[in-house]
């Protein structure tokens, strides 16, 4: 069973996963952009979408980052109370 501070811990951590799932979705869709860009020889698009996914993706990462820490926290807070 956790307390409040664990369970405060756990859902900031499940806030930041969802955050980061909608970045990597992002991602994951201009990355097909991109793909339907360059079998159309269109470069401007395909670089335009790249760069975007590569931006989702950078955002994604930082809020798995972020919850990881917040589990982390959890974790490590469990270890300190026992």
């Amino acid at each position: 069973m956790s307390n409040k501070h664990d369970h405060d811990l756990h859902h900031k951590a499940s806030a930041h996963h969802l955050k980061a799932a909608h970045h990597f979705e992002a991602a994951a869709k201009h990355q097909i952009e991109a793909a339907k860009a360059d079998d159309k020889d269109d470069e401007v698009a395909a670089a335009h979408h790249g760069y975007l996914s590569y931006g989702h993706q950078i955002q994604a990462i930082h809020f798995a980052e972020m919850a990881a820490k917040e589990d982390e926290a959890a974790d490590h807070a469990d270890v300190d109370h026992k």
